[in-house]
């Protein structure tokens, strides 16, 4: 990963073109995800266009990881060639006026390398989920600790805060089924889905202002854009349930401008309603060694 950091941007993403298309072949599992993904999410494309955007999805995910090797590794001269920003002011003025700012996103395949661009010029702190591969979390953790001015783990919620409210900004995105404890089950795309309520409390207890952002990877090498809306009005509303509803039809509005960018190989909908029935078949455990 560090090699390919260093290599043309061209050459970059033709590396992550073909690391997703192995992926794409090999990944049985992870692709039978994607494409229950996408035939829940997008019933009105043919089979054709489903597989087509579950393909597209693979080479959109190679492209991360190689992303993550510039991320971690790329010069902040290249780097800064590569984006452009849209809506910043919406944060600027949160800060201007002391009330920290709290980022709404989702896990994009481009969240890695958006983190960095935006951590270029503004301290900006995420949280971030222990991995099980002790190396790529320990090497993740590192880098990130090196690119970010604060990282937080999921059980330090308190601490992330405390740091909002020290007029900072937060990353978070609440778009991944972790259960229901902490999430209510609200619409995503038509179809019931365990959605983490996160934002709300945040947003309650920091008093700091919604705001939605989104990172594209644009066409033909062109790098990309980083782009922030106003602030959500009203926020929190009446309910969790109203909340969680509200997040999910920004980031649904979000994914549609570029649906293979998004993070298909998570099981969204893994937490079911009582009653009703699993949409994923179990992973396949592999044989114990002797």
């Amino acid at each position: 990963m560090r090699i390919i950091a260093m290599l043309p941007y061209r050459v970059q993403l033709f590396i992550g073109h073909i690391i997703g298309h192995l992926f794409y072949r090999i990944a049985r599992y992870r692709r039978e995800i994607v494409q229950t993904n996408i035939s829940l999410c997008f019933p009105e494309l043919s089979v054709e266009e489903q597989e087509n955007r579950v393909r597209n999805h693979f080479h959109a995910l190679g492209m991360s990881i190689v992303e993550t090797a510039m991320s971690w590794w790329g010069s902040e001269r290249r780097l800064r060639k590569l984006v452009t920003f849209k809506g910043f002011e919406y944060v600027n003025q949160a800060l201007a006026e002391g009330t920290g700012a709290i980022m709404l996103g989702a896990h994009y395949t481009t969240m890695e390398i958006s983190g960095r661009f935006i951590a270029l010029d503004h301290d900006l702190a995420v949280s971030y989920q222990k991995m099980r591969n002790p190396l790529f979390n320990l090497m993740t953790i590192n880098a990130r600790k090196r690119m970010l001015h604060r990282i937080f783990g999921r059980d330090e919620i308190r601490a992330s805060f405390r740091y909002i409210k020290q007029n900072h900004l937060m990353w978070i995105a609440a778009d991944q089924d972790v259960g229901i404890e902490n999430s209510v089950f609200v619409p995503f795309f038509g179809h019931l889905a365990a959605t983490q309520t996160v934002a709300s409390r945040m947003a309650k207890i920091t008093k700091a202002p919604i705001i939605p952002y989104i990172s594209r990877r644009l066409e033909k090498a062109q790098g990309y854009v980083v782009e922030f809306f106003p602030p959500v009005e009203n926020f929190p509303g009446n309910s969790l349930e109203e909340d969680a509803t509200r997040t999910n039809q920004l980031i649904e509005a979000q994914i549609l401008k570029a649906p293979e960018q998004y993070l298909w190989v998570h099981r969204r909908f893994k937490t079911r309603p009582e009653g009703m029935p699993k949409l994923y078949r179990s992973k396949p455990r592999r044989a114990k060694r002797k």
